[in-house]
């Protein structure tokens, strides 16, 4: 019989607490209806000396996973859109993951009233999530995003323009649903750009270790979701096992994964609160 390490004895017997605890009706009451409610704006700044100096300053919005749903209904974008708009950025972007597997395509058109009124005057940008693949079909994703003024990028590399100077914009596809072109992004990618890299799954670090990548966003993992005290997620998504919430990495490739806004699979957040993000890109030492 196979014996137990301490570590998995450890987690075994956290895990049975925490859902213990969950199983309750204070703890489930919490996890179903506080937490997922309880959106917290992570304000960070990014300082680089490849940033052009008109970029200085420049703001960014992020937000992502909104799992349109029972649980996050498309009338929750009103309160996540005023605060957006509220902290005047300069470019608004979506990292994917707009539906969840049990929206309704009504859930869409209610969401476009709302993602209609987010302004930047540098646009607004969104790429794919493995569930923009499915269950409608992409191509309701695509028509939601693009009605409502979004770029929609996959496997693409562009410059975005201020006073003369430029950054880059590099974007990769899906990579659990579709196909990321990881070599366009290292054969494209210029090593005197700053360069912003839009992907759903924030592991696609690991196949771009050696691009110089100044900034990476991404989301899928939901922080986890259901986190342990003093451990961490109990699961992790695919693609997302390396990098699961927050920061990481060094001027070579900074990563940041949004813990997003909505859930899947189960109705629950613990440990993980829903948010946004908002970056300022500083060239100053």
């Amino acid at each position: 019989m196979k014996q137990l390490s301490r570590r998995q004895f450890l987690k075994g017997a956290a895990g049975a607490s925490i859902l213990g605890f969950l199983a309750t009706s204070c703890g489930y009451g919490y996890a179903r209806y506080i937490e997922p409610r309880m959106i917290d704006t992570v304000s960070l700044t990014i300082q680089d000396a490849q940033l052009p100096a008109s970029f200085d300053q420049f703001k960014i919005a992020q937000f992502s996973d909104v799992h349109l749903s029972d649980t996050f209904a498309a009338k929750n974008l009103e309160a996540i859109v005023q605060k957006i708009n509220a902290a005047s950025p300069d470019l608004i972007v979506f990292t994917g993951d707009l539906v969840d597997f049990q929206a309704s395509s009504e859930e869409h058109e209610k969401a476009k009233a709302y993602l209609n009124k987010l302004h930047a005057p540098f646009g607004k940008l969104a790429i794919y999530g493995n569930h923009d693949y499915g269950p409608f079909g992409v191509e309701l994703y695509e028509k939601t995003m693009e009605a409502c003024g979004f770029t929609l990028c996959k496997n693409d590399v562009f410059l975005l323009e201020k006073d003369h100077a430029h950054i880059q914009i590099a974007s990769l596809d899906d990579l659990m649903m579709s196909v990321p072109d990881y070599d366009l992004i290292k054969r494209e990618v210029s090593t005197d750009l700053f360069t912003l890299l839009l992907v759903h799954e924030p592991d696609a670090a690991l196949e771009l270790k050696t691009t110089p990548i100044n900034l990476q966003l991404s989301g899928h993992t939901h922080g986890g979701q259901v986190q342990l005290p003093f451990y961490g997620p109990i699961l992790t998504a695919p693609y997302g096992r390396t990098y699961v919430e927050g920061i990481y990495g060094s001027d070579q490739h900074r990563i940041y994964v949004n813990r997003g806004l909505g859930t899947t699979r189960l109705p629950l957040r613990f440990l993980a609160k829903p948010e946004l993000t908002f970056f300022t890109l500083t060239s100053r030492v």
